[in-house]
C-alpha cells in the first residue's frame, strides 16, 4: 500500500496491507500468492455471450474513461459553467423584534417541564427585560447546574428548535462534575470568539461559543453550496482534500454521493457547508486538473448513496479483430443481453493487496495474522524513538499504517485493538470484500449450471408484488467513518462504489416454484443472489450450497461467529441482494478511425466549455470587424480553461509523420451505482480487466 514516492524515506516500514501467507484462507490455492489479484481468484469466471472477443486497450489515456454522475432525478451531471451566480444576502430580522412579535407562552410552559420552575422564571425575566429595553440584549442567564449530559443536550435542542431567537452554550458548574447552560439573545455575532476559543473555568468571563447560532449566515441562502466537481486523473478524496486546503476548511465539510475512478475524467455533484460560490469559483484560476462550477445554494448536503448511477463514455483503442463484423456483433450483444453483474477487481484491491483474504482472517478471528505486517513498523519506531517525527512523514492517506502505529504506541501487542483503530470504513472493507468473493463464485456457478436464458427451480427473485416497495441499499464500502475521521482513505481501490441500486434490503424475495415457471412470470432480469448476512435467504438449488461449501473451506461459518467481535462477524450483518444480470441503459456505440494516439476521441465537459467560449469570442470579434484580434483572445481563453494543457497524460507517446490508421470503439451507457463498467467491457472483449493486462497491451 505504500507508494513509491515515500519508499525512500520509509524503507524500513512495510505496508499494513501486504499481508503474509498467514492471512490466506484455508482453501488457499497456489495462484493466490501471485503479485496481483486475478479475476479467476475472486470468482469472475463466466461470460453471457459465446461470441468471440477481440483486442482493445482500456484506459490507454485517462480521457478514454469519462464518468458523469446521474442524480436521483435521472439527470446526467455535467459541468456547463464556471461562473458564480450573484449572491445577495438578505439581512435577518432582528431577534428583539422576534420576541416582540410572537407569544412564547406555550414554549415557556414546555420548558417548565424540561427544566423546572426556577429556570423558567429566569427565562421569563430575560425575555421581559429584553423586550422592554430594561437591559442590554447581550444580557445572559445561567441555568441550574446539571451533571446529566443527555439533559443538557435536550435543553440545547429545545432552544435550537423552538426558541431560535435565543442561543445557548455550556459553562463550568459550581463543582467539577457539573455544567451549566448559559442563555443569551442571538445577537448575530460572536465577536470573533467561536467554538475554537480558549475556554476559561470562570464562567463569568468565558467567551461565547457559536453553537446553535446561524445568525452569521444569510437566511435567504441555503447553508450548503452545491457545485459540480470536474476532475482529471484524480480521485474524489484527493480533489476534495485540495479544495478544503485552499478554502481553509475541513474535508468533512464536503458531501458527495459517490467516489469516482481516479484514472478517468469525471463530473459529480458536491456540497460544502457555508461557503460562497464566488470564493470557490475564484479557485479555478489556480486549480490544475480540477474545475468547479454550476453553483447553487441548497438546504441539505449530499450524503453517500444519493445518486441513481453513472453515465460512462468509454473509448477502447487499438481495436483488433479478424473483421469488423466481430466487433459489431459483440457490441450489439452487450446492449441486448447485458453482462454478469460481478463485483470488479477494484472491490478486491490492487497490486499485492487481497482484501478478501484479509476479510477471511478477520471472520475467523485471527487477529495475530496482522503480526508480520505490523512487526517491522513497531520495531522501526522502537529503534528510532521518534514516533511523532515519523508519523509526520507518513502521508495522511496511509490511514491503516498511521492508525496501527498510534495504537501500538499506546497498547503494544494488542492486535484486535490495532485493527479497531483503523477507520471503520477501511476495516469493514475487508469483510465486505469476502462477501463479494462468495457472491462472485455463486454467480459463476449459476451461469455454469443453468445458463442465462431463463429462471430455474430454486432461483431467488424479487417478488413482483413488491416492485414498488423496493428500497435502495447503500453499498457496504461507503466512505463513512463513525469516528468522523478527516483523513483520506486510500486502499488502492480505484473506484469504491458507494451505492447500489442492484442491491436491495428489506425487499421481498421468493424462491422460484414450478408454478412460477409455468406462469412465466419472472425473467432472468429478476434473479438475485445474496450477500451473506443474518437476514438473507439462499437459493434452494445447488447455488445455495455453494456459499456454505466455499465458506467452510475457509473455516468460516455463515450462521455462527468464531469470536466475540461483532464487527467482524457475518451474523451481525444484515446482508443484501444483488442482481445477477445487468443490462446497460441508453446503450450506444460507434467505430472510429484515428492516427494520433495522443488526440482525444471523446469530448469532456471542459472541451464543450472551451469550444463554446472560443466560438463566442470569434463571434464577438466578427461583430467588431477586428479579425486580427481574434486569435490571441482565443489562445488566452484556452490557457484559462483547457486544463488538459497543464496535465501531461502519463501514456502519451511521441507522434510520427507516418502513423498508421487505427480503430477505436467508443461506448456510451448508464449503469446503476455500484455496477462495474469494467465488467461490461470484459463481456465485450473476453479478456481480463486487470490494470497489469492492459498496461501490457499498451
Amino acid at each position: 500500500m505504500l507508494r513509491s514516492q515515500i519508499a525512500t524515506s520509509l524503507k524500513n516500514i512495510k505496508p499494513f496491507l501486504k499481508i503474509s501467507s498467514s492471512l490466506k484462507p484455508y482453501s488457499h490455492r497456489p495462484e493466490m500468492s501471485m503479485a496481483s489479484v486475478e479475476e479467476s481468484q475472486v470468482g469472475i469466471l463466466c461470460y453471457i455471450s459465446q461470441l468471440p472477443g477481440f483486442r482493445g486497450i482500456l484506459k490507454q489515456r485517462y480521457s478514454d474513461f469519462i464518468v458523469n454522475e446521474v442524480a436521483l432525478d435521472g439527470n446526467v451531471v455535467h459541468l456547463t459553467t464556471l461562473d458564480s451566480p450573484l449572491e445577495i444576502a438578505v439581512e435577518k430580522k432582528g431577534k428583539v423584534a422576534d420576541l416582540q412579535d410572537r407569544d412564547y407562552t406555550h414554549e415557556i410552559e414546555s420548558f417548565r417541564v424540561l427544566a423546572g420552575d426556577s429556570d423558567v422564571e429566569k427565562l421569563k425575566e430575560l425575555i421581559d427585560q429584553v423586550v422592554t429595553g430594561v437591559i442590554n440584549k447581550d444580557e445572559t442567564i445561567v441555568l441550574s447546574p446539571s451533571s446529566d449530559k443527555c439533559h443538557r443536550t435536550a435543553v440545547h435542542n429545545f432552544f435550537k428548535e423552538r426558541m431560535k431567537c435565543l442561543v445557548t452554550d455550556t459553562v463550568d458548574g459550581p463543582d467539577s462534575s457539573s455544567k451549566c447552560i448559559r442563555v443569551r439573545m442571538n445577537s448575530g455575532s460572536n465577536n470573533g470568539r467561536g467554538r475554537n476559543s480558549r475556554k476559561r473555568k470562570n464562567r463569568d468571563d468565558k467567551p461565547y461559543d457559536s453553537r446553535g447560532s446561524d445568525s452569521s449566515w444569510p437566511e435567504n441562502l441555503g447553508k450548503f453550496l452545491r457545485f459540480h466537481l470536474y476532475k482529471e486523473n484524480k480521485d474524489t478524496q484527493e480533489a476534495l482534500g485540495l479544495l478544503s486546503k485552499m478554502l481553509g476548511t475541513k474535508p468533512r465539510s464536503f458531501g458527495f454521493a459517490g467516489t469516482k475512478d481516479k484514472r478517468a475524467v469525471s463530473t459529480q455533484r458536491v456540497t460544502v457547508f457555508k461557503q460562497r460560490a464566488s470564493k470557490l469559483a475564484a479557485l479555478n484560476e489556480k486549480l490544475i486538473g480540477i474545475k468547479v462550477g454550476n453553483f447553487c445554494h441548497v438546504n441539505e448536503g449530499l450524503v453517500l448513496g444519493q445518486l441513481q448511477g453513472n453515465r460512462f463514455t468509454i473509448t477502447l483503442r487499438s481495436i483488433s479483430a479478424e473483421n469488423e463484423d466481430i466487433i459489431r456483433a459483440a457490441a450489439t450483444a452487450l446492449g441486448k443481453n447485458g453482462f454478469i453483474n460481478y463485483f470488479g477487481l477494484q472491490r478486491f484491491g490492487s497490486s499485492s493487496i487481497a482484501t478478501h483474504l484479509i476479510g477471511a482472517a478477520l471472520l475467523r478471528g485471527e487477529w495475530k495474522a496482522a503480526k508480520d505486517a505490523t512487526r517491522q513498523i513497531r520495531e522501526y519506531y522502537k529503534e528510532s524513538g521518534d514516533i511523532e517525527g515519523t508519523l509526520r512523514q507518513l502521508p495522511r492517506y496511509l490511514v491503516a499504517e498511521r492508525a496501527i502505529l498510534q495504537c501500538f504506541q499506546k497498547s503494544p501487542g494488542n492486535y484486535l485493538q490495532a485493527l479497531l483503530a483503523i477507520p471503520r470504513t477501511l476495516r469493514m472493507m475487508f469483510v465486505h470484500s469476502y462477501q463479494s468473493y462468495l457472491w462472485n463464485h455463486a454467480a459463476s456457478m449459476r451461469v455454469q449450471n443453468y445458463g442465462f436464458q431463463q429462471v430455474v427451480l430454486g432461483d431467488l427473485v424479487y417478488c413482483k408484488e413488491e416492485e414498488n416497495d423496493k428500497e435502495t441499499l447503500t453499498s457496504p464500502l461507503e466512505c463513512e467513518d463513525d469516528a468522523g475521521d478527516d483523513t483520506h482513505i486510500d486502499c488502492n481501490l480505484e473506484d469504491i462504489p458507494v451505492a447500489d441500486l442492484s442491491e436491495v434490503k428489506n425487499a421481498s424475495v421468493k424462491v422460484i416454484s414450478e408454478e412460477d415457471i409455468a406462469a412465466e412470470k419472472y425473467s432472468i432480469e429478476d434473479i438475485v443472489l445474496p450477500l451473506p448476512g443474518s437476514r438473507v435467504c439462499y437459493p434452494s438449488n445447488e447455488i445455495g450450497k455453494i456459499y456454505h461449501d466455499l465458506a467452510k473451506k475457509d473455516a468460516i461459518s455463515l450462521t455462527e461467529s468464531a469470536h466475540n467481535s461483532k464487527e467482524f462477524s457475518l451474523t451481525n450483518m444484515t446482508g443484501a441482494y444483488r442482481r445477477v444480470f445487468q443490462k446497460p441503459k441508453d446503450f450506444e456505440w460507434e467505430l472510429l478511425k484515428y492516427t494520433d494516439p495522443n488526440l482525444p476521441l471523446a469530448e469532456t465537459d471542459m472541451d464543450v466549455i472551451a469550444k463554446s467560449r472560443a466560438s463566442r469570442i470569434v463571434r464577438d470579434s466578427d461583430e467588431k470587424e477586428s479579425p486580427h484580434d481574434c486569435r490571441p483572445e482565443t489562445d488566452n481563453c484556452n490557457n484559462e480553461i483547457d486544463i488538459s494543457a497543464n496535465i501531461k497524460d502519463d501514456t502519451q507517446t511521441e507522434t510520427s509523420e507516418s502513423q498508421e490508421s487505427q480503430t477505436a470503439l467508443k461506448l456510451g451507457f448508464t449503469l446503476p451505482a455500484s455496477c462495474y463498467a469494467t465488467m461490461a467491457i470484459r463481456e465485450l472483449l473476453k479478456t481480463s480487466t486487470s490494470v497489469a493486462f492492459h498496461r501490457a497491451l499498451n
